[in-house]
């Protein structure tokens, strides 16, 4: 019988069940397989099998549970990050000069990106080029005491670069948004001047949210650029790789 098992045995069977069944089905057999379910141990045990733990594990996380869902879950939530779909995604488009172009790394007076995965680029003009993507939380899953109360990290990445001839300016602005879309935190870079005659090197930049509160339901990322000479075509910053994942 399953009562009469030790608990170390019985938390090991558990850990077999995948983890949508244990929490909508296991937990409402009994009192003890609800302590189980609730509790750290399955769920440590669960991270260790699927490899969830090591240097990026918290050893005192205080809910086990969400920290797998999180782990499992984590995937970049920015849709067509390095223009392999054109502008598909991207809204509130602010096509200042010639508007935005895709080219192919590592382009003229360029180089090549740090990850041989990337393989494009979003650019951009003589006149201020914005684009940006307003991410629903609860249609990419996390629901919404996931965000009220454990408030996991919302981690934001962007990587930029110029080309070697020419100067440029960039910016980034993240917003994290109610259901009103009310701010409820914001993260604003500063303007960054690229000069000219610069290494063209990529740049990543990032930032993390967290304490922010309960509440949030969108993040909203935008970035942009231009070029400081006012040459016609698309001399201006370039962008890509960019991120946005939540975190445990």
């Amino acid at each position: 019988r399953m009562e009469s098992l030790p608990e170390a045995v019985l938390i090991r069977i558990l850990a077999s069940i995948p983890a949508v069944d244990l929490v909508l089905v296991c937990r409402l057999v009994c009192c003890q397989w609800k302590n189980l379910v609730d509790g750290a141990a399955l769920w440590i045990l669960k991270c260790q099998q699927e490899g969830l733990t090591g240097a990026e594990s918290q050893e005192n996380a205080e809910n086990w549970q969400n920290f797998y869902f999180l782990s499992k879950k984590r995937k970049n939530l920015i849709k067509n990050p390095c223009g392999e779909e054109d502008l598909q995604h991207w809204g509130e488009v602010e096509n200042g000069g010639d508007g935005w172009k895709i080219e192919e790394l590592p382009g003229d007076f360029g180089k090549e990106f740090p990850s041989e995965e990337v393989h494009k680029y979003f650019v951009t003009s003589y006149e201020w080029c914005r684009k940006a993507q307003v991410i629903d939380l609860r249609a990419e899953g996390y629901w919404e005491e996931l965000m009220d109360t454990t408030q996991p990290k919302v981690v934001i990445k962007d990587w930029y670069a110029g080309r070697s001839d020419a100067g440029c300016l960039y910016e980034l602005c993240v917003k994290l948004l109610s259901e009103n879309e009310d701010v409820l935190a914001e993260y604003k870079s500063e303007t960054i001047a690229i000069p000219q005659d610069n290494d063209a090197d990529w740049t990543e930049i990032s930032h993390t949210f967290s304490n922010y509160g309960p509440g949030v339901r969108f993040v909203r990322f935008e970035h942009g650029g231009q070029d400081t000479l006012f040459w016609k075509g698309w001399y201006g910053v370039r962008v890509t790789n960019s991120s946005v994942t939540v975190e445990p």
